[in-house]
């Protein structure tokens, strides 16, 4: 517990981040899933509502980036995240030589052009600033929505891996800025539109049903980027993460993110 709050209590000063308890403090088995504070941590709490009766509790840690999360669960900080989709843990793994795993498909989160200076895709002019997630695989997602839209057009192949240096037809010479996903809702005065991920564009107000154009539900996109709960390898026959698992999956949650997200937060089949 000493070694919990510690690490609790850097994280706060380092990165602004908020620590959520869901539930009491005194009874059952306690899960640490570090999570986005929208709409992730949301569902936790509802899915803590499911699991307490079965002798389980979720404690929700709030982080406000992509990485320490996953920093915090390969250092046995935490026992589970719910934050990120398959292509961004694989991408991660690569990169920093982790070892997590994807556990379950909980949802997905339709990404959306969202109108900045200009408010309409057709009302976009010569050289419009358009501004992208900067990670790789969030960036190639917000390129192929820009692709179906029929404003650029991709190098084949690209696909899951594309950057803007894939981009091989721009009628419009649009100006393709890589920002972090985190800032893409406040820089939306600044430019002409943003493709925002479900999250943030929760979290800074925005509706899908707003938005200039979104992900279709059977669209390779929507199906791959599936919002998943992460664990460490080896984790997988743990009887609290199944249970966790189950309570993700309930009816009871999946009745939740259909009512209080609008169409934001698509459970996964």
């Amino acid at each position: 517990m000493k070694k919990f709050y510690s690490a609790v209590l850097t994280a706060v000063l380092s990165l602004g981040m908020v620590g959520v308890v869901a539930g009491s403090a005194s009874a059952g088995t306690k899960l640490r899933i570090g999570a986005s504070p929208t709409p992730h941590a949301e569902i936790l709490q509802v899915a803590n509502e499911v699991l307490k009766p079965q002798g389980y509790e979720i404690q929700v840690v709030e982080y406000s980036d992509y990485v320490q999360p996953n920093m915090a669960l390969e250092s046995k900080e935490l026992d589970a995240n719910f934050f990120q989709h398959k292509p961004y843990l694989d991408d991660f793994n690569k990169e920093k030589g982790t070892s997590l795993f994807s556990m379950a498909a909980v949802h997905y989160e339709p990404f959306g052009i969202y109108a900045g200076r200009t408010s309409s895709l057709e009302g976009l002019k010569n050289g419009a600033i358009v501004a992208v997630p900067n990670d790789t695989t969030n960036e190639a997602r917000a390129l192929l929505l820009l692709q179906a839209e029929g404003l650029i057009k991709l190098r084949d192949g690209a696909g899951l891996t594309a950057t803007r240096r894939d981009v091989i037809d721009n009628p419009k010479k649009l100006k393709i800025e890589e920002l972090e996903a985190a800032q893409l809702v406040r820089a939306l005065p600044d430019v002409d539109i943003a493709i925002i991920n479900g999250n943030y564009a929760i979290l800074g107000g925005l509706k899908v049903k707003d938005a200039l154009a979104a992900e279709r539900a059977d669209s390779v996109a929507a199906t791959t980027y599936a919002n998943i709960l992460a664990i460490r390898k080896g984790d997988e026959e743990r009887a609290d993460l199944q249970a966790l698992v189950n309570a993700l999956k309930s009816e009871t949650v999946k009745k939740f993110m259909e009512s209080k997200y609008e169409g934001a937060v698509v459970p996964a089949q």
